[in-house]
């Protein structure tokens, strides 16, 4: 499997809508704040708008581009114009509630919604993907393109139909749009520093896909390296420039996913969980879980167990 592939494999989403937008200017969007597990995300239908946040500067979004935040930031979309926005009208439907104001500017379509990922996957998300993404549908590898496209559009459908089953179709289909999302960002020369980026360096592959493939084996930097043909500093540089982390947090927090995964179960034991995802004793586990979770395996795991019990 490529990089992208393991990476979908360990942040398994679903999605839902939750707004569409039918703005004229001057209008103004300040979601709530994400929760723990969520990912906000935007669809720009129609028109332009400005979005900020995200610890990135304010950029303009085009018809068919897609904003996510996986950091989870605070952030607004606005018309640009400055100018101060008329109240909005909310009207629910049976799937989404619909936006609208009395602006006579000129107007913006959007779809918002949120991507929810599983507990184990969290780390991951917040530390190595961007805190804010902008993939553009109109621009691209042509094929690319034309399914992100096509997907926005049945999306776009399916929100304006609501005919049977819409609502689960809805969040299957947001589930698809959060992986091509990633595969365009990937694919594109601007990705920011994070796991995304690493399609531009191909010689770190050997190195990441032995990380993703088998985190319990016991990789060391100069282990790793040699897979790569670098030298130890080398593979570290390059590591940091390409994702802003060292290889050794990627592969603690892959161990970690899998851990939290597997705790989420009854069986099998902590030790056992310890020793299946890379650590050679049951201490060597408790510390690194504790140090990375701030909390023992037992006690997440019963966490976990009870969360599922009520």
């Amino acid at each position: 499997m490529d990089v992208l592939s393991q990476l979908l494999a360990l942040i398994p989403v679903s999605g839902r809508l939750e707004v569409r937008c039918h703005f004229g200017s001057p209008w103004r969007l300040e979601p709530p704040a994400a929760g723990q597990l969520e990912i906000p995300y935007h669809v720009l239908l129609s028109g332009e708008a400005t979005v900020e946040g995200g610890n990135a500067p304010a950029a303009m979004l085009r018809v068919g581009d897609v904003v996510m935040f996986p950091g989870g930031a605070a952030h607004a979309l606005h018309d640009g114009s400055g100018l101060m926005a008329p109240p909005a009208r909310e009207q629910s439907s049976a799937m989404l509630t619909v936006a609208s104001n009395d602006g006579a500017g000129p107007a913006s379509d959007i779809l918002c919604g949120r991507f929810v990922f599983s507990t184990f996957s969290e780390r991951l998300v917040r530390g190595f993907l961007p805190q804010r993404l902008i993939v553009s549908s109109a621009a691209g590898p042509a094929e690319g393109v034309n399914r992100l496209a096509r997907l926005i559009a049945l999306m776009r459908e399916e929100a304006q139909e609501e005919g049977p089953g819409s609502a689960t179709l809805v969040g299957h289909l947001s589930a698809a749009l959060f992986a091509l999302t990633l595969r365009h960002a990937a694919e594109a020369a601007s990705a920011p520093p994070s796991l995304l980026a690493l399609a531009r360096w191909p010689r770190l592959q050997p190195a990441v896909l032995a990380i993703f493939d088998a985190p319990e084996q016991p990789w060391t930097l100069p282990r790793l390296a040699a897979l790569c043909h670098l030298s130890r500093a080398t593979l570290v540089r390059q590591f940091e420039q390409a994702t802003g982390r060292a290889p050794g947090d990627l592969l603690t927090e892959i161990r970690m996913a899998h851990a939290v995964r597997r705790l989420g179960r009854a069986e099998p034991s902590v030790a056992a969980i310890g020793e299946a995802v890379g650590y050679q004793s049951e201490a060597a586990f408790q510390r690194a879980f504790k140090r990375h979770l701030g909390i023992t395996p037992a006690r997440y795991r019963a966490t976990l167990l009870r969360g599922a019990a009520g």
